[in-house]
């Protein structure tokens, strides 16, 4: 399968440098948004899951009448929506997008947040359920018969869904930094997502997930999900101009928005933790890979960087894929401006240094992002 694109959809044009608390859903940006993503290439957008956020099912089925190709990832807490319920919901996404439905299982890298909505597990016990939910879900999808289910955190009995996925079945994603993710996602993920970490962490982590598929008996495994956010300029200068702009942004006034945006104090999940240390470690690795926005923001989901011109983030990218990852997840701090950036000047060269392969032409190698003189990361980076 070729390498795939994935994106995140928002609801209306708040973005983190440009905050706008309490402006609620705009149905023409949503669909203004998806059909962008749509037109230049994506395959995938991720329809994100917070405690106080909007629907993701609701969202990603507006989205999917709106667009052609691009696939609805709809991320789904396992505590929020018992799984014949959530099984059925997937399963009409599914059919009333064509077969474009994929579903992100997040187990909660959060207590505080899990309780939000009365989820009181801990961090074992949360994917230990995500396994159960997920071999309900394949199940339900599987079932010509009614069955029964009596598992450690789910029961009931007699259940049948009277119809299914358009392809029989959902890809499910994973993800997360931590043992317990490695061996669930690599026993039962179609896809594993990681976050944007140096190329020697993500190879240690996509071994540790394809070494969990082989002690689970699997004959395949996981398509391995990296996630970026690319900073791009068509110059090494104005990139990291640009850069050194969203940096500042990101820091801004520590205002009663930004504390609710990115809770102070030592975050709880492993996959913040390992990106705030990596932090501490430097502020450049390889070729593009910057890590001061993931410290502005503690590490608050996918926050690390790639800096440079549309080539030099590409090989960068080219640089994971090398590594065996499938999936590319980008987006950026200027959302819609960013995404159209994005499917103009980074995805065709991806795209089409993997043609080249294809064709036995051999890669193109554009070298690593330098900052420009003068700046403070230039020391970082040499």
């Amino acid at each position: 399968m070729p390498v795939q694109f994935i994106s995140a959809s928002y609801v209306n044009d708040s973005t983190e440098l440009h905050p706008r608390p309490g402006q609620g859903i705009d149905p023409a940006f949503v669909t203004r948004y998806a059909r962008t993503l749509d037109d230049y290439g994506f395959d995938y957008t991720l329809l994100p899951y917070g405690s106080g956020g909007f629907d993701p099912f609701t969202v990603g089925a507006a989205i999917s009448q709106h667009t052609e190709r691009l696939r609805p990832l709809i991320a789904l807490r396992p505590n929020t929506l018992y799984p014949t319920v959530a099984a059925k919901a997937l399963a009409t996404l599914d059919q009333l997008s064509g077969g474009r439905a994929t579903v992100h299982i997040i187990s909660g890298g959060s207590a505080h947040e899990q309780a939000r909505e009365g989820d009181r597990l801990g961090k074992s016990e949360r994917y230990a359920r995500s396994a159960e939910y997920i071999e309900i879900l394949r199940k339900v999808w599987a079932s010509e018969e009614p069955f029964d289910h009596a598992g450690a955190y789910y029961s009931f009995e007699d259940f049948r869904a009277d119809f299914r996925p358009a392809a029989g079945r959902i890809p499910v994603s994973v993800g997360g930094s931590s043992a317990d993710a490695y061996r669930v996602g690599g026993a039962l993920g179609d896809i594993f997502g990681l976050w944007g970490e140096p190329l020697a962490e993500t190879r240690q982590q996509i071994d540790a997930v394809h070494e969990q598929a082989a002690l689970a008996g699997r004959a395949d495994r996981p398509r391995i999900w990296v996630t970026f956010r690319p900073i791009i300029a068509p110059t090494e200068e104005l990139a990291w101009e640009k850069a050194h702009r969203v940096l500042g942004a990101l820091r801004g006034p520590a205002t009663e928005a930004k504390a609710l945006r990115w809770p102070a104090g030592r975050p709880e999940n492993t996959g913040s933790r390992r990106l705030l240390d990596l932090a501490d470690r430097g502020e450049l690795h390889d070729r593009a890979l910057w890590t001061p926005v993931a410290a502005a923001t503690n590490g608050r989901g996918a926050s690390t960087a790639l800096v440079g011109t549309p080539e030099t983030v590409a090989a960068a990218i080219l640089d994971y894929i090398d590594l065996g990852a499938e999936l590319i997840s980008i987006r950026g701090y200027d959302n819609l401006n960013d995404a159209v950036d994005y499917g103009r000047h980074l995805l065709p060269l991806v795209r089409q240094e993997l043609a080249h392969r294809e064709a036995g032409r051999p890669r193109t190698d554009h070298g690593p992002a330098v900052p420009p003189p003068g700046s403070p990361y230039a020391t970082a980076a040499a």
